[in-house]
């Protein structure tokens, strides 16, 4: 690992960035101690939905949420709407 003075890092921002791309990691110091790493970008991690949906089709799951109807996301209807909550139990 390469470490580098800020006052110099910052006139070689370029050449350390080639270098940080080729997979080096360079520690930037201030008085001697390191201040941060100048490490190569790393792709973000996330979901991986074809894999998802591959590993469900093998092991034949249909969702991961139990059993859900398929009215869940229906309009609730109009009676149940307008009655009014049962009273909460006094403590």
């Amino acid at each position: 690992m390469t470490q580098i003075p800020i006052r110099d890092a910052k006139n070689k921002l370029t050449e350390l960035a080639r270098r940080v791309e080729a997979g080096e990691t360079i520690t930037v110091t201030r008085n001697g101690k390191a201040v941060t790493d100048l490490v190569p970008s790393t792709k973000k991690g996330g979901i991986d939905w074809d894999g998802l949906k591959a590993y469900k089709k093998e092991h034949g799951i249909k969702n991961f949420f139990g059993d859900i109807p398929e009215d869940f996301d229906d309009p609730l209807p109009e009676d149940f709407l307008i009655t009014p909550l049962p009273p909460l139990p006094v403590k």
